[in-house]
């Protein structure tokens, strides 16, 4: 059996990045190019220098050469998985409905990843679900008012 935790960091990541990123380029002048062009740079880059820093975290830690390349290839491969999930929604949708779909589809993902975590620290699961999905939304809306601010031109 997997152990989520393992990779819950990436997963994560994946989402919520995705998310904003899709949310701050979502805007009438955006190509949608421009967006999987964005997603593809955090698939690889972004996500080389996140797997590089668990290595020499888990390195630091002590952990196991097993334990080491576990977190570090399951963190690439999940972020990766994840963030061309939402390439796939923007490329096969019209704009804004791959804005919506892709919020709703990076919703239930952290949600489900939440569940999985917070049922395993037998805490109370409605409030970490609701906490979680409120500290992604505050992050989508905050990537989505800068990128309609600099679209505007008002920065």
């Amino acid at each position: 059996m997997i152990n989520i935790n393992k990779f819950s960091m990436g997963a994560t990541a994946a989402i919520i990045t995705s998310l904003a990123l899709i949310a701050g380029l979502a805007h009438g002048e955006s190509d949608k190019s421009v967006i999987i062009a964005g997603l593809l740079i955090i698939a690889i880059a972004d996500n080389i220098t996140d797997s590089l820093s668990i290595h020499i975290y888990k390195e630091s830690e002590g952990a196991s050469k097993k334990e080491i390349y576990i977190s570090t290839f399951g963190n690439f491969t999940i972020r990766l998985i994840l963030a061309l999930t939402f390439v796939l929604i923007i490329f096969l949708l019209p704009s804004y409905t791959a804005l919506i779909v892709s919020i709703i589809w990076g919703a239930i993902l952290l949600a489900v990843l939440s569940y999985y975590v917070t049922k395993s620290d037998n805490k109370n699961l409605i409030r970490e679900i609701v906490w979680h999905l409120l500290i992604a939304f505050f992050v989508i809306g905050g990537s989505k008012l800068l990128g309609d601010l600099i679209s505007s031109k008002v920065i």
